[in-house]
């Protein structure tokens, strides 16, 4: 709850803060400057609330849905550990780890599907914990342990909360900014009489939003990255030792399969692709598994 409370506050500070700027700045430079640019039309405070609004919206909505939604996209299946002695295994492991990490016992499910595995929800005390069938199947106990630290790590992070404070963040800053820019050039060159309503101004908020959300990628990519070298660290935490972590990430490199649906592919042990790779791009999700296995090496031998 406190994660969800700091979502809604550090939104709320940054449209402040955005519409704050951009007064100061209009206010030195002018009144010439700021007619020229936006003439006496522009209404800072209702583009910030929709902004704040749409941007913020989506992603809140998006988070409070992620389990529920994770489930239908992967077909996981909730197991309470009488299904098999695979599946008792896989839940008294999950409720071990949870034990460790002081936080209630997530939801446990398997999904059919290529190696790999995820962790989501809104609330760390109210997760879900998913596995493929095909990781089970293809790494040893102490392998799926080190994965279980890892999804459990994020779940203790707040990760899930984390990642969509940054992404409604960024949405709400890409949708204010475009607006406010495509207005500028739209009273610069259109037809003052329509400011706001032509189809330069549309054209310039669809190339902006395009523009700002291609660098805004690159920041929640960047974090998703760093966050997936904590969840390693955090694994080798629980476990009292970084080499099964080590393993599991060595072996993921040896199994071939697809990613995770879209929506859930930041949040999977691994992304599909960086077992194919020696670094990752700047719009990876994912380190490669080449850099997270070197993370922990350092981990291991107390450089870090």
């Amino acid at each position: 709850m406190k994660r969800i409370l700091l979502f809604v506050i550090v939104n709320l500070a940054v449209m402040f803060m955005l519409t704050i700027v951009l007064n100061v700045i209009l206010a030195l430079a002018g009144p010439e400057v700021r007619e020229s640019l936006y003439g006496e039309g522009i209404d800072l405070f209702a583009v910030g609330m929709f902004a704040l609004v749409f941007g913020m919206g989506g992603a809140f909505i998006s988070l409070l849905l992620s389990k529920s939604m994770a489930k239908w996209s992967t077909g996981a299946q909730v197991v309470n550990g009488t299904e098999s002695e695979e599946a008792r295994w896989l839940v008294t492991t999950v409720d071990r780890l949870a034990r460790i990490a002081n936080v209630k016992t997530p939801e446990v499910a398997i999904y059919r599907g290529a190696p790999n595995a995820f962790a989501t929800g809104a609330f760390k005390n109210s997760a879900l914990v998913a596995v493929s069938d095909q990781i089970l199947a293809q790494m040893d106990r102490s392998e799926l342990e080190a994965v279980l630290g890892h999804e459990m790590s994020h779940v203790v992070n707040g990760d899930m909360v984390t990642l969509t404070l940054v992404q409604g963040v960024l949405n709400a800053v890409v949708l204010f900014l475009s607006r406010i820019i495509a207005y500028a050039v739209d009273n610069a060159l259109g037809d003052r009489r329509r400011r706001g309503t032509s189809g330069i101004y549309m054209l310039v908020v669809y190339l902006m939003q395009f523009l700002l959300g291609l660098a805004a990628s690159l920041v929640v990519c960047a974090y998703s990255r760093r966050r997936e070298y904590a969840a390693d660290a955090g694994s080798a935490q629980l476990l009292g030792t970084p080499q099964p972590m080590i393993n599991a990430l060595n072996r993921l490199g040896l199994l071939s399969g697809e990613p995770l649906p879209k929506s859930l592919q930041a949040f999977g042990i691994g992304d599909g692709k960086s077992k194919k790779i020696r670094k990752a791009s700047l719009f990876a999700t994912h380190p490669s598994l080449e850099d997270r296995v070197a993370a922990l090496e350092k981990l291991r031998g107390g450089r870090i």
